[in-house]
């Protein structure tokens, strides 16, 4: 049996990782997503959602977009959704241990100028939140 701290550490390392197979990569279930799904805006970030059949050990799929028309340089976008994905990959466990059904998360950069780390983390926070309320109300509805 490993010591309590590896064994604390191993877990919380899984529960941080960000496999491929947690990765939004369907071109059908993109256009699904963007056609028939629900949204939440927590700016500069904003999260289109559906529910979706994905597989049984895979709560969410997720992908990142940000807008040619509003970050004109490609190395400013890839670091944007670099910065965006670290941001899902560090607080996706307030989403996984409230929700049962599976969902396709997109999210979507909003903004104009490169934001910071830790300013990203905040906004994600406040978006995940506000995505359990909106699925929490539709529920009890």
């Amino acid at each position: 049996m490993p010591s309590g701290t590896f064994f604390i550490s191993y877990f919380y390392r899984m529960d941080l990782s960000y496999p491929t197979k947690e990765k939004l990569k369907s071109r059908q279930l993109i256009e699904r997503l963007f056609a028939e799904g629900e949204s939440v805006t927590k700016f500069p970030l904003k999260l289109v959602f559906a529910k979706a059949d994905l597989a049984e050990d895979v709560k969410v799929q997720a992908g990142v977009s940000v807008a040619k028309r509003k970050v004109k340089l490609a190395v400013n976008r890839n670091r944007i959704k670099r910065l965006t994905r670290e941001a899902y990959r560090l607080h996706k466990h307030l989403v996984f241990n409230k929700i049962e059904t599976s969902y396709a998360f997109m999210f979507l950069y909003l903004g104009k100028e490169e934001p910071s780390q830790e300013f990203l983390n905040q906004k994600m926070i406040l978006l995940l939140e506000k995505f359990l309320k909106h699925v929490d109300d539709e529920e009890t509805t």
